[in-house]
């Protein structure tokens, strides 16, 4: 493809639905019905803008309770930055929420073009690499309790978590190297994977496929297969573990890291897939991608908002337990791992102490 065919078939009169955080850049050759179109934009719209601010309000919350109210623990350093990663990315739904209701016209410029799709995978990045550490520590602390106690801390969980932000940014470079926008007929701007970036001359369609290939295996591969075979891995050998040496009866602990979990996955399957599908688009119906797109990225993102929700609901007796919201986000938190195989009491600190009169004394295991 030359560069001049590259212009035209850039600037054709298709419609591009490629939301600012996706790293799909198709081409959709068949105007969708007006129908279509208004739904969706309208259902993106609230969809952004709710989980704007119950992501701004939980995660804002949990930063505020880990970080700066509660005692300082192993749990509550994990929390703290599964809570600040969705938290950047909530600060730019409305960017999200305005992209859809201008009919997915990006008027902000290419560097947030590129900005709002490297938050977006870093979030995911972060998150998927986060459970996995959180997985991998329940599982030591398990199956080497006296081990975990003279060398696990809130310190080196720090420094754990820093190398992690570290490699997700990293895996997220090709959002901030190929996004791009270009102006369509009729005005419209689109915020894009323009793979063709660092391809430029007569072999730009094959390189385009090369770059296109690689990327999309790398972030299914990083962002999801191996993560959550470590994650599977690491709670198969707990239950077993658990289950042999009958070291716990109690099931509660494991609801807020299962919960955690299985939302993160439930949410970023579609989007995943969709992403492999996209490699050969020619394959499927155009229909797939004109609203399977943006509805799976925006699937994805609700993720961000729902581990403060998880935390509240899971990790207690929502129907016996009843104390205020802010003293179960604090119960919930404070949980720490500890030897992870031992019964362990534990009081609360004082953020904990809202409602002093609620029968939460005892934490009978450490959150597995």
């Amino acid at each position: 493809m030359s560069m001049g065919e590259e212009d035209d078939y850039y600037n054709s009169s298709d419609t591009y639905y490629d939301l600012p955080g996706e790293d799909y850049s198709v081409l959709v050759e068949d105007e969708p019905s007006a129908l279509d179109s208004e739904a969706v934009r309208r259902l993106l719209v609230a969809l952004y803008s709710l989980v704007c601010v119950l992501g701004l309000l939980g995660n804002g919350l949990v930063v505020v309770l880990a970080g700066c109210r509660l005692k300082r623990t192993v749990s509550t350093v994990w929390f703290l930055h599964l809570a600040a990663a969705d938290l950047l990315l909530n600060a730019f739904l409305p960017l999200y929420a305005a992209y859809a209701a201008l009919g997915f016209h990006w008027p902000f410029g290419t560097a947030l073009c590129k900005l709002s799709s490297f938050l977006l995978t870093c979030n995911m990045y972060t998150s998927v690499l986060l459970l996995s550490a959180i997985s991998g520590d329940r599982c030591v602390s398990v199956l080497l309790p006296v081990w975990v106690q003279n060398h696990r801390s809130p310190r080196r969980t720090h420094a754990a978590c820093t190398a992690i932000w570290a490699l997700a940014a990293l895996l997220s470079v090709p959002s901030l190297v190929f996004r791009d926008t270009r102006q369509l007929s009729g005005g419209q701007v689109a915020c894009f994977n323009n793979f063709s970036l660092l391809s430029p001359g007569p072999a730009v369609a094959a390189a385009s496929s090369g770059w296109h290939v690689g990327v999309t295996v790398t972030r299914f591969l990083c962002g999801f297969l191996v993560p959550g075979l470590v994650i599977a891995g690491c709670y198969f050998i707990i239950i077993c573990r658990l289950q042999r040496h009958r070291l716990s009866r109690n099931r509660k602990p494991f609801r807020i890291m299962a919960a955690l979990v299985v939302a993160f996955f439930l949410c970023w399957c579609p989007y995943h897939i969709l992403f492999l599908l996209e490699l050969r688009p020619h394959t499927w119906p155009p229909a797939v991608f004109r609203l399977g797109l943006p509805l799976a990225t925006a699937l994805a993102i609700t993720n961000s908002c729902l581990n403060p929700i998880l935390y509240v609901f899971m990790g207690q007796d929502f129907k016996k337990f009843k104390v205020t919201l802010f003293s179960r986000l604090a119960s919930a938190l404070s949980e720490d791992t500890g030897h992870g195989s031992f019964p362990s009491n534990r009081s609360f600190t004082k953020v904990s102490s809202v409602n002093d009169k609620s029968p939460v004394s005892e934490k009978e295991t450490a959150m597995l």
